[in-house]
């Protein structure tokens, strides 16, 4: 079977994506650094899969490493890139760690990649692209306006040079996905969000505070021009991301595309408020949240909520589950791992 390499394969949407890869038979070759997750992880893809993948730990900063590597797995298939580091609130205080890390091995893996008889790429895109869109639900038509944030600069400019390579390179075909906000954990729970220190986003931050880890939750911002006033974002469960991953590689791999570049927005078409998601919760967990309005947080935008109609036609990917199942999943994981 052909083998694929998954960069940040131990990390969230990352090793959700190598469970769905090995059960559909694919052999899969990991990279992470282990920054921003755990050996423990490959158990947990294991126990669901029955099968082990190849792991290298590696930091794709080093050029020289990334160069070794590709010599030694030279009969890879197709790569999915979710390395990078994805925090909008530190890409604001850390920039040049952002643009180091998210667009350096972005180059350093493409230049490898070319030299590979199969030059098949899934790049971990984001909704940040659009910026504040002008219209919702955002389609991929949408205009690519000045990024709110580091971190959604990383994106726009990891989108162009790819695009740039793509148009020089005919070997190479690949796609960007612009995906939502994944939350959720694997059914299973032996996988899940597992971020290290202070959770960056507002589901971990919701269960961990349920959970009696956190105090409490602060809601950035409650006068935004939303119906409760809150931030608005289209939360899709990370099992229907990881599939969409799958998907557009088989369609690369099955030379389905219609041109060597390719978007497509991945999220629900529904957007839910960060007091929705609260309620969502609380609905699921049978427990009330402690939360307080703190003042709104630099970077963030309104409202993003995806038009769905290219993956879903196209692409033929639909996201199946709904917020309250994502909740719920994500809550059975915190439980797990507190032993509660």
């Amino acid at each position: 079977m052909k083998k694929i390499l998954v960069t940040g394969g131990l990390g969230f949407i990352g090793s959700h994506t190598v469970v769905e890869l090995q059960n559909e038979g694919y052999d899969v070759v990991i990279i992470d650094d282990l920054s921003n997750s755990t050996i423990e992880v490959i158990e947990g893809i294991t126990a669901i899969t029955g099968k082990t993948p190849i792991f290298e730990k590696l930091d794709l900063k080093e050029k020289a490493s990334v160069e070794r590597f590709f010599q030694k797995h030279n009969d890879i298939s197709g790569v999915i890139h979710f390395a990078a580091s994805k925090a909008v609130g530190e890409s604001v205080e850390k920039p040049l760690l952002y643009y180091e890390n998210n667009l350096n091995t972005l180059i350093y893996i493409l230049k490898d990649v070319l030299k590979l008889n199969s030059s098949n790429f899934i790049f971990s895109s984001s909704c940040t692209v659009y910026g504040q869109a002008d219209d919702m639900p955002i389609t991929e038509s949408a205009p690519v306006k000045s990024a709110e944030s580091p971190y959604g600069n990383t994106k726009q400019i990891g989108e162009e040079i790819i695009k740039d390579t793509c148009k020089v390179n005919d070997n190479l075909n690949a796609i960007a996905l612009r995906y939502f906000n994944p939350i959720g954990a694997h059914p299973s729970a032996k996988i899940g969000e597992l971020p290290i220190g202070v959770p960056q986003n507002l589901v971990p931050f919701i269960t961990q505070t349920g959970a009696k880890l956190r105090e409490c939750l602060s809601v950035f911002g409650n006068d935004y021009e939303t119906p409760d006033g809150t931030c608005i974002r289209d939360y899709i469960h990370v099992v229907d991301l990881a599939k969409a991953h799958v998907v557009a590689l088989e369609r690369l791999l099955e030379s389905k595309n219609q041109s060597n570049y390719e978007t497509f927005n991945v999220g629900t078409g529904v957007g839910s408020s960060v007091l929705e998601v609260i309620q969502s919760f609380e609905k699921v967990s049978g427990q009330s949240l402690n939360y307080k309005i703190a003042p709104r947080r630099e970077g963030d935008i309104e409202k993003a909520f995806a038009n769905t109609e290219k993956a879903n036609n196209v692409l033929g990917w639909k996201a199946n589950s709904t917020l309250d199942d994502a909740m719920l999943s994500a809550w059975k994981w915190e439980k797990i791992i507190r032993n509660l």
